[in-house]
């Protein structure tokens, strides 16, 4: 009995001592301090500051910052600091670094921790608390200024007229009073909005017509589809670039104002600062890249169907942007757009044009479909007030509908 209690004596200590050399880990995923003596330095990159301003700010040594570098290199590069992103550094009594964490975005954190071997790095997802949120907005100028605040009503903007690229041209087609309901994943950290997730469903009432868009996940792949399970995707997007102003339409016969003469205009020209990113509408094949007359710097890419697009007043084009390469729907940048589309090389207006649409739905998979886009209808029907959410059971339900987080 004697030894039975020694014994247990004995795996009481050693768990003790064990214990009080494992990191305990948050929830974000980095190690807390708990049951140990840390100090704590936290505070956000400055411009211009590097980690070894850090170390040497706060008397750390140097040593131990190579050693992190080292550690991290294989998975984020420690000079790649940037303004404005939170980091905290644990250390010891001894002034010894027990661990670093850098936020490198709104999705991940560096997370580099001591062990007996050396330093460990990792990349760490951020665990947001997801909420689902209802919208409901009208269209005042602009879809920018309609969706929202900041930084992150532009990205949800951005994210809307991605969804309906192919159908909506948000330059020429939007109006006032034009409205959008949608139902979107809102990410959370400690009880505060930090921003927005996946839109689950987006329905966009313009100019008196109705575009439906639900994201709908199979074979690990998620896209958006129209109510009847079609793809929204086209071979060819509406427009090259996104909220910029059309500063002179398709035309047979355009007064041209520095020839004094009327003429043909069979493009669309787009009002856009220096740089803006071009959009090549679909992929194809580059036939000419350079300067041509009136173009300027001008490209011309042939798409599969008889289907060429033409860009000229460009200020720039990339250097692999040649004759022969193979480009995808994304691309170059202008000052001034002239933007053509040709079919059978016939122009055609890029407003009132007919577009060919991608696949739909397996069949096997409409039935499912069909349940998922009823209770999101179910759902955007019961909108009232202009920005609600709900609880965490209905974000359970629709993740059984196959919506990826």
């Amino acid at each position: 009995m004697k030894k039975l209690f020694i014994t247990s004596i004995f795996l009481v200590v050693s768990f003790l001592i064990i214990a009080g050399n494992l990191d305990i880990y948050t929830e974000e995923g980095y190690p807390s301090s708990v049951g140990k003596n840390f100090r704590e330095i936290s505070d956000t990159i400055k411009k211009g500051q590097t980690l070894f301003d850090i170390f040497k700010r706060y008397d750390l040594d140097i040593r131990e910052l190579l050693e992190l570098r080292e550690a991290s290199a294989d998975v984020y590069r420690l000079r790649n600091l940037y303004p404005g992103q939170s980091y905290k550094i644990l250390v010891d009594d001894n002034d010894r670094v027990n661990s670093f964490i850098y936020w490198i975005d709104d999705n991940s954190i560096l997370n580099i921790t001591r062990s007996d071997s050396g330093f460990y790095a990792e990349k760490v997802p951020i665990a947001y608390e997801k909420r689902i949120l209802y919208m409901d907005r009208a269209i005042e100028d602009n879809l920018i200024s309609s969706a929202g605040e900041g930084k992150e009503g532009l990205m949800l903007a951005l994210n809307i007229s991605d969804i309906f690229a192919w159908d909506i041209d948000f330059t020429s087609d939007l109006r006032n009073g034009d409205t959008f309901r949608a139902i979107v994943e809102g990410l959370y950290l400690e009880g505060e909005f930090k921003k927005y997730g996946e839109i689950l469903c987006v329905e966009f009432m313009n100019n008196g017509k109705t575009y439906q868009a639900y994201r709908f996940e199979y074979e690990g792949k998620a896209d958006y589809y129209d109510s009847k399970g079609k793809t929204l995707r086209r071979d060819y997007l509406k427009a090259p670039l996104s909220f910029r102003r059309i500063s002179s339409t398709f035309s047979k016969g355009r007064f041209h104002p520095i020839l004094k003469r009327y003429r043909p205009h069979h493009g669309l020209d787009y009002a856009a600062p220096t740089g803006t990113p071009v959009s090549a509408i679909g992929s194809g094949t580059v036939v000419f890249s350079g300067i041509k007359g009136d173009y300027g710097k001008f490209l011309i890419i042939k798409h599969p169907n008889g289907y060429k697009s033409y860009y000229g007043h460009l200020s720039k084009i990339e250097k692999n942007i040649r004759i022969g390469v193979r480009t995808e729907q994304g691309l170059a940048t202008g000052p001034h757009l002239h933007y053509e589309l040709r079919i059978n090389d016939k122009p055609v207006n890029p407003l009132t044009v007919s577009l060919p649409r991608g696949k739909q739905i397996p069949a096997n998979m409409v039935p499912e479909f069909r349940q998922f886009r009823n209770e999101m209808d179910s759902q955007l029907a019961s909108i009232n007030p202009p920005a609600i959410e709900v609880s965490n059971r209905m974000l359970k339900k629709s993740d059984s509908a196959k919506i990826t987080p």
